[in-house]
């Protein structure tokens, strides 16, 4: 367990810090979010949908421990402070 890896993201983008299987820990969410954020089990904005926070989520640590078998792609809507914890 452990070491794991982070990903910070700040603005409206498709984000892919993993181009393979592992394990998605937390997301913390350090601003409301100003737009939807949805995670998927791929390497493109498709496919398995592992979590969907929706705009003005407040701010928070959402755990997951969920495993991922192909990649882990986060899609944020607009600007909004995220990190994700992956390994």
């Amino acid at each position: 367990m452990g070491p794991y890896s982070s990903t910070y993201i700040s603005t409206a983008a498709t984000t892919t810090p993993k181009s393979a299987r592992g394990v998605l820990r937390r997301i913390l969410i350090t601003e409301a979010a100003a737009g939807a954020i949805t995670v998927y089990d791929n390497t493109a904005a498709s496919g398995t949908i592992l979590a969907a926070f929706k705009a003005s989520t407040a701010e928070g640590n959402y755990e997951f421990n969920v495993r991922f078998g192909t990649g882990l792609t986060i899609v944020t809507a607009a600007a909004s402070k995220v990190t994700v914890i992956w390994e």
